[in-house]
């Protein structure tokens, strides 16, 4: 177990100082390769042997809470990481695979890196999005693949929000991926009974100003998003799709009734990380969004034909990103 905590801690402190947003563990018959995810790149970070890797799964497995004795089935785990100066929640997730289990841990940072403003490409567009937040009913959507900094922006937009305006701000979250202050934080857990409906309820009670839901998973989930705007509370949360137009089809497709999206979606956001590059070096990403709002997403919802005129679609921001030397013609032609 000591040996197992060792390698931990150097491949934790390796992701950490290479700013490492995931780390991947692929293992064959004798040995385990392990990757990082650097700025959207995956890298082979070091190849170990698979005894050192099945010693080291089940001592991340022990201590994220996971049952070390089940391998048929995925489970998920969390744990606190804690550096000098640091501190980060690790998100562990277990997939059987041929004989064993591959392994995926999230790093995510628990101190504020970077401004709401440098999270963005283009920030002028968050004062459209900050005047969304004036709706006092209703649901706002972030959209985008996975790592593409939908959580991360929704995050960093109640904390601008909050040191602003005084709003009872309440999180349900399935995992909680980073405590924050001046907002009452629900973990979501089944197994113990809080369920999103019941923490729904005992939130209400606290007369909230502003209700995030973590993530639109399934149609449960979106019917419960749904209905909790309905409520008369403004809410906020996150869903995977590829574009504002695709955030619609895939809510229709959940089973929502087009009525109800009606009523209650104020506006999308779909983001999309680019990485900044500057004298040859990707110095971090920053996202770029689609905004879907207005007249425009009742056309939309209608399923009629309307103007696209002013319409900052992806392809478009990324054009302009490549014209303002944000971004360099390989990252523009791969995005394309």
């Amino acid at each position: 177990m000591n040996i197992s905590f060792s390698l931990s801690e150097k491949l934790l402190q390796s992701a950490i100082k290479l700013q490492a947003s995931d780390i991947h563990f692929y293992p064959f018959t004798d040995k385990a390769d392990i990757y990082f995810r650097i700025l959207g790149k995956r890298i082979l970070h070091k190849t170990i042997p698979i005894h050192q890797y099945q010693s080291l799964l089940t001592y991340y497995k022990f201590t994220s809470g996971m049952d070390i004795g089940e391998v048929r089935k995925p489970q998920n785990g969390t744990l606190i990481h804690n550096t000098l100066n640091q501190h980060f929640s690790l998100r562990l997730s277990t997939l059987p695979v041929h004989h064993t289990e591959s392994l995926a841990i999230r790093v995510l940072p628990q101190e504020d890196s970077l401004s709401l403003e440098q999270l963005f490409l283009f920030p002028a567009q968050l004062k459209k999005i900050k005047n969304w937040i004036s709706n006092r009913a209703g649901i706002i959507l972030f959209t985008g693949p996975t790592g593409s900094g939908k959580t991360t922006t929704l995050y960093a937009l109640l904390q601008t929000i909050l040191a602003e305006k005084s709003y009872q701000t309440i999180t349900l979250e399935d995992p909680i991926e980073k405590d924050i202050h001046d907002i009452l934080q629900v973990q979501v857990n089944e197994k113990a009974g809080i369920t999103y409906q019941t923490g729904l309820k005992a939130a209400l009670r606290h007369d909230p100003d502003i209700i995030m839901v973590g993530e639109i998973r399934d149609r449960y989930t979106a019917e419960f998003a749904f209905d909790a705007s309905l409520t008369g509370h403004l809410v906020l949360s996150t869903l995977h799709a590829k574009n504002t137009a695709g955030t619609v089809h895939r809510l229709l497709e959940m089973g929502l009734k087009l009525s109800d999206l009606k009523q209650s979606l104020i506006a999308i956001a779909s983001l999309q990380l680019l990485p900044v590059v500057i004298n040859n070096n990707i110095t971090r990403r920053a996202a770029i969004m689609e905004l879907l709002d207005g007249l425009r997403l009742e056309k939309q919802l209608a399923g009629e034909e309307y103007s696209m005129l002013n319409f900052h679609s992806f392809g478009h921001l990324r054009k302009k990103a490549y014209a303002y030397g944000y971004i360099n013609k390989e990252v523009y032609l791969a995005s394309k």
